[in-house]
């Protein structure tokens, strides 16, 4: 088998700049592990072709002497190959309906599939994401947005020069940027009516600490969330600091049973036996940023009925914004009932009406739903997660794909995440054939 790997263009939207392996990466793999790579052109992506070239890579439209191919979003079925072996982020694991058509044709065409959202540890734990990119755009953009928002409304507020994430030339440009409104807050510059000013993270994963990452260069005190009520009650507000607080598990749920105590992997086992209590916790916060795994198991944790309620007076509540970063629509966030994308990345949901007019003009709060935000920050993104895929790359070059798939000499995270291997389903991924079975009916 040739060890030559390519690399695809994203082309997935023309929004997408990322790219799986950058040309520092490439070097290593050209120059260390003897593995030619082809890189196809691409104009949207952040990294210029002649960085590539100049590492060592090959320039090529044609990827066809590639047997292993990188990419990151989903490939469009018409430019699927036989034979291949794939990496990327299939979006397949849910047995989602959109790419159950995609799935269909690399079995049809005995490829081999590797799914990077299902490479983990013994214990289940992701080792290759872009979780903190997602986490650090969406705080930069959720900022952005309780800035215009503000200005909106006629509060002056030292949000209002933030700008999105994808506005600045790197991360390092924006957190610089920031740390400058933090010293603006540091002196008393927060509008007495935004007062006490409480950021909600709901989620500790690596999404959240990338969100917190970015609030952290405010100047902030950390609160448990049995505070917040007192706080918000509090007759001091201080103009010089904003709150931070991390919702858990904990705080997000209670037992139906009053007579039961939470237990975790009890709510991990049987979500059903509880229910959410997050609307206590809602009408005091300013910006809420949504970092949790959600499915339908689960409860909410902010229904449209809590929505409706907390903007049903006459007054305007302190939530301004939801910083909906983990993005199911309909899922966790109810109100979050479509995603956005760069272009456009915020509507205001109007509890009244259910409507969603673009921008932060209106009463309901601001809903932040990209669903690529971790594009917005292309080049740091792309450097951090080539960084954990590199060690990788060879192992999976110089597996043997001609025998049965117990016998490939995949490291373990790799293998774990073998959805498909030369044309069958894998016995972790058997379930899928029910959702390819269903789609096929339609």
């Amino acid at each position: 088998m040739s060890r030559c790997i390519g690399v695809r263009r994203e082309d997935e939207n023309l929004l997408e700049h990322r790219v799986a392996l950058t040309p520092e990466q490439v070097q290593v793999l050209v120059q260390e592990h003897g593995i030619p790579v082809r890189i196809q052109p691409s104009e949207q992506r952040a990294i210029p072709e002649q960085r590539y070239a100049q590492a060592g890579a090959s320039i090529e439209e044609d990827l066809s002497p590639c047997p292993v191919v990188f990419g990151l979003k989903e490939i469009p079925t018409e430019d699927l190959a036989p034979d291949k072996v794939y990496i990327f982020f299939s979006h397949t694991i849910k047995g989602q309906s959109y790419n159950m058509g995609m799935l269909r044709r690399i079995l049809d065409l005995n490829c081999t599939l590797i799914d990077y959202e299902t490479i983990t540890d013994e214990d289940g734990r992701r080792l290759i994401f872009f979780g903190r990119h997602a986490g650090l755009a969406g705080m930069i953009d959720a900022l952005w947005a309780l800035g215009g928002r503000l200005r909106w409304e006629g509060v002056p507020n030292p949000f209002e020069t933030i700008q999105r994430a994808l506005k600045y030339p790197d991360l390092p440009a924006a957190k610089a940027h920031i740390a400058e409104a933090g010293k603006i807050i540091a002196g008393g510059g927060l509008p007495r009516v935004l007062t006490p000013l409480i950021f909600g993270f709901a989620g500790y994963g690596h999404v959240s600490r990338g969100a917190q990452e970015i609030l952290e260069l405010l100047p902030f005190q950390e609160i448990d969330p049995s505070e917040i009520p007192d706080i918000a009650a509090g007759q001091e507000h201080f103009t010089d600091i904003i709150y931070k607080t991390v919702f858990k598990e904990e705080h997000l749920v209670e037992p139906v049973d009053a007579g039961n105590d939470f237990e975790l992997q009890d709510y991990y086992q049987h979500p059903e036996k509880y229910r959410s209590v997050f609307s206590h916790y809602l009408p005091h916060l300013t910006v809420l940023m949504n970092c949790i795994y959600w499915d339908r198991r689960y409860p909410r944790l902010v229904t449209t009925e809590d929505v409706h309620r907390l903007f049903a007076g006459s007054s305007q509540p302190r939530l301004r914004v939801i910083g909906d970063i983990s993005c199911d629509v309909e899922g966790a966030i109810q109100c979050t009932v479509r995603a956005t994308h760069s272009n456009k990345p915020i509507y205001v949901y109007e509890p009244a009406t259910g409507e969603t007019p673009d921008g932060w003009e209106g009463r309901g709060p601001v809903i932040l739903a990209v669903s690529n935000l971790p594009t917005e920050l292309p080049r740091d993104a792309s450097r951090d997660f080539g960084r954990i895929l590199l060690p990788y790359v060879p192992k999976i070059v110089s597996a043997d794909y001609s025998v049965d798939f117990e016998d490939c000499r995949l490291p373990a995270e790799i293998k774990r995440a073998v959805i498909v291997y030369r044309g069958r389903l894998t016995p972790k991924y058997e379930y899928l054939g029910e959702y390819l079975q269903k789609e096929a009916h339609l």
